[in-house]
C-alpha cells in the first residue's frame, strides 16, 4: 500500500545534510553530544541518543526546556552549536513531514482541505509546477487512512480542532514515508479529541510503520504511548524506554509532581 513505510535507500545527493550508512532496520537519526540554542547561547544541550526506524518518541519536559529548539535543529532549522544530528537511512531533511504548533492564524486558514493535504507533497516537486497523478491519488488515499476523505471538498476554517489536526497530520504524510515531527499537536484541544489524536498517531506509527518524534506537555499520555522518552531540562535529563522512565526516579517524580499540579508541563 502506497502509504507503508518505504524502505528503499535514498542515495546522498551531495547537500548540506550529514547522511549516515544506509541500514532499513537501524537508526535514522542520531544526535551526537549536541547543542542548539540562539545567538551563541544554548537552550538545551549535552544531547546523545539515537532514534531508530519503528520508534515513537515524545519529548517532554518544563516550558523552555529546549523542546522546540531541539526540534528545529533535527529539521536543520538552526545549526548546533556543537555536535552534529547525523541522517541515517535516507532520511533527509526535505524527507522528513512535520506538523508545527498551531496558532490562531492557522485555524483560520481560507483553503480548500484537499489543497491544503496536497501541499504537502510540494517538497518533493523539485521544478516541477503541477501535481502529478499519482500525488493525488497519495493524497486521497492518506485521507481515507486517517478516517477524512468525507473532509476532501470542505473549507479548512470550518472544521472543528480535532477535524483540523488530522488535515494537517494527512499534509505531514504527503511529505514523507519515514518520519513524523509533531511539536504539541494536542495542544488546545478537548479531552476527547486529544485522545482520539494519540490513537491515530499510534496507528500510523504501528500500522503504517512510520517514525514519530513528538514533543509534548502531557507527560503521562506520552508515557502511555510513546516507545521511547526523551526528556529535557535545558540538557538531556533521560533517555530510554517508556517502561525504564516510569520506573525511574526521575519519571516517578515528575508524573507526580504533574498529577499534582493538575496541569502538566
Amino acid at each position: 500500500m502506497i502509504l507503508h513505510c518505504n524502505k528503499m535507500t535514498i542515495q546522498d545527493t551531495g547537500t548540506a545534510d550529514t547522511v549516515g550508512p544506509a541500514d532499513p532496520a537501524g537508526p535514522i537519526l542520531t544526535c551526537q553530544n549536541a547543542a542548539f540554542g540562539y545567538d551563541g547561547y544554548a537552550v538545551t544541550g549535552g544531547l546523545d541518543f539515537t532514534v531508530t526506524a519503528g520508534d515513537y518518541l515524545c519529548i517532554v519536559g518544563k516550558n523552555g526546556s529546549g523542546k522546540s529548539t531541539l526540534i528545529k535543529g533535527m529539521l536543520r532549522l538552526l545549526n548546533p552549536l556543537q555536535g552534529e544530528i547525523v541522517f541515517c537511512n535516507g532520511l533527509k531533511k526535505d524527507t522528513i513531514g512535520y506538523l508545527s504548533q498551531q496558532t490562531a492564524a492557522k485555524k483560520d486558514f481560507p483553503a480548500g482541505v484537499f489543497e491544503i493535504v496536497l501541499s504537502g507533497a510540494i517538497g518533493g516537486m523539485g521544478l516541477r509546477p503541477f501535481y502529478s497523478a499519482k500525488e493525488k491519488r497519495r493524497a486521497l488515499d492518506t485521507m481515507d487512512c486517517l478516517g477524512i476523505p468525507e473532509l476532501k471538498d470542505r473549507t479548512f476554517r470550518e472544521l472543528s480542532g480535532g477535524q483540523q489536526r488530522r488535515v494537517l497530520i494527512a499534509r505531514a504524510l504527503c511529505a514523507t514515508q519515514s518520519l513524523l515531527v509533531l511539536d504539541e499537536p494536542a495542544a488546545g484541544l478537548d479531552p476527547l479529541a486529544t485522545v482520539e489524536l494519540y490513537t491515530l498517531l499510534q496507528k500510523i506509527n504501528t500500522t503504517m510503520g512510520i517514525t514519530i518524534i513528538m514533543v509534548s506537555h502531557d507527560i503521562e499520555a506520552a508515557a502511555q504511548y510513546a516507545t521511547k522518552i526523551l526528556h529535557l531540562q535545558n540538557r538531556q535529563y533521560f533517555f530510554g524506554s517508556s517502561k525504564e522512565y516510569l520506573n525511574s526516579a526521575m519519571g516517578k517524580q515528575f508524573l507526580g509532581a504533574e498529577k499534582e499540579e493538575g496541569n502538566g508541563f
